[in-house]
């Protein structure tokens, strides 16, 4: 533990010092399935060699030119990107919550371009995560988050998750847009069902608003689509991206169509780092390999088969595991005891997951993680069930 580093986390005692496809490895050699990839970002596993390989060679050419000038590294992303999605346009950054105040702003600003300016509040919904980021600490509205940073930031509004009356009655002439995750991450892995997707569509174009999906976690394949607002087979007008679209380089992107982005001439936003070479490289590299034939058909299947195999260990174990959550490769036990004991249990067998909201782990493998691979973490994930139970029995018996 370094007395240098602030002491903003509450850190595993583990370091680690190289990573391979699903696996981690300790200075002394242990080695460990990563289910948590880096919190949904190392979405083609750890040293991929297609992504090393663009990274490296980028960065013997150059790193960085800012944003005075026209970057082909960006344009050939964005081409990308547009072209594999509802949007028209995008907007480079370095992470989720600065592509969440992006597009919060580019909501506003398309509004007050149109001589709407009282049109500025957002709608959010209980459970959901947006960053730390001041603005986004209001949006996210966790009393938790908040505590000591001073008078919330206005202009956001919370409302029930999946309450539709509330969210109607919340919706004033000030509203701009309603802002969601197809599945809440950080609040328990809690899915939008298709149907209030497709409501929410529908409000939007009733109500003039404009809808914003946070794919920040759920994009980049981790639903087994590019983006999860496919599976509803309905489109937002703005979309943020981070997470997986650097597989482990830090990146994000905002996405909307040409009429959400109107507001946004020279001038209106901004950023030193956003759109760096090196980051396109990296995200760049990451589009080839999700691109490629069949690669998402490869993803559900495998994804099938893990939620299947978890599935089966509920039922085994009902006293551990109380529900299996999520899509794809975004997937969580909804724990009996505390889910830090669940996830201690799964690090004594060599197995990482990552907390969230509503008592549970999540499991996020990366995408490429052979079947192999995963039938080794379905029996490390029965072993800590087992260990669990053991130790429940032992703590009774005393």
């Amino acid at each position: 533990m370094s007395e240098a580093l602030m002491s903003t986390y509450a850190r595993t005692d583990l370091a680690f010092e190289r990573g391979e496809g699903p696996y981690l490895y300790t200075a002394d050699g242990r080695r460990y399935l990563d289910f948590g990839s880096g919190i949904a970002v190392t979405a083609l596993g750890h040293s991929h060699p297609h992504l090393v390989k663009a990274v490296q060679e980028q960065a013997g050419r150059l790193w960085h030119v800012s944003n005075l000038f026209w970057s082909p590294e960006q344009e050939k992303l964005a081409g990308r990107l547009v072209a594999h999605s509802f949007a028209d346009k995008a907007f480079f950054c370095n992470s989720g919550a600065e592509a969440n105040e992006g597009a919060v702003k580019i909501a506003r600003k398309h509004f007050a371009a149109k001589g709407q300016p009282e049109k500025w509040r957002i709608i959010t919904f209980e459970g959901c995560f947006h960053g730390r980021t001041l603005a986004m600490l209001a949006a996210t509205n966790n009393q938790k988050y908040m505590d000591g940073f001073g008078e919330k930031v206005g202009g956001f509004d919370q409302v029930p998750f999946g309450d539709m009356a509330a969210l109607k009655a919340a919706i004033t002439p000030e509203t701009a847009a309603i802002m969601i995750e197809p599945i809440q991450g950080e609040g328990g892995i809690r899915s939008v069902p298709t149907e209030m997707l497709r409501a929410l569509r529908a409000l939007c174009d009733e109500r003039g608003l404009l809808l914003i999906l946070d794919e920040i976690q759920t994009g980049m394949g981790r639903t087994g689509k590019l983006f999860a607002y496919e599976w509803a087979g309905v489109a937002p007008d703005i979309m943020s991206l981070a997470k997986g679209l650097g597989g482990g380089f830090p990146v994000g992107a905002v996405l909307a169509t040409d009429a959400a982005a109107a507001g946004m001439a020279p001038g209106t936003h901004g950023t030193t780092f956003g759109g760096n070479i090196l980051a396109m490289a990296a995200a760049n590299a990451v589009l080839d390999v999700m691109l490629e034939p069949g690669f998402f058909d490869g993803v559900q299947k495998r994804a099938s088969y893990f939620k299947q195999q978890l599935t089966m260990l509920a039922d085994r174990f009902p006293d551990i595991i109380g529900e299996i959550r999520g899509q794809g490769f975004l997937m969580a036990l909804k724990c009996q005891p505390a889910n830090t004991a669940v996830a201690a249990a799964l690090r004594e067998e060599h197995v990482l997951g990552v907390l969230a909201g509503d008592n549970t782990v999540r499991l996020m493998p990366p995408l490429t993680i052979p079947e192999k691979d995963l039938a080794e973490g379905i029996h490390r994930i029965e072993a800590a069930c087992l260990r669990l139970r053991g130790t429940a029995k032992a703590e009774s018996a005393a």
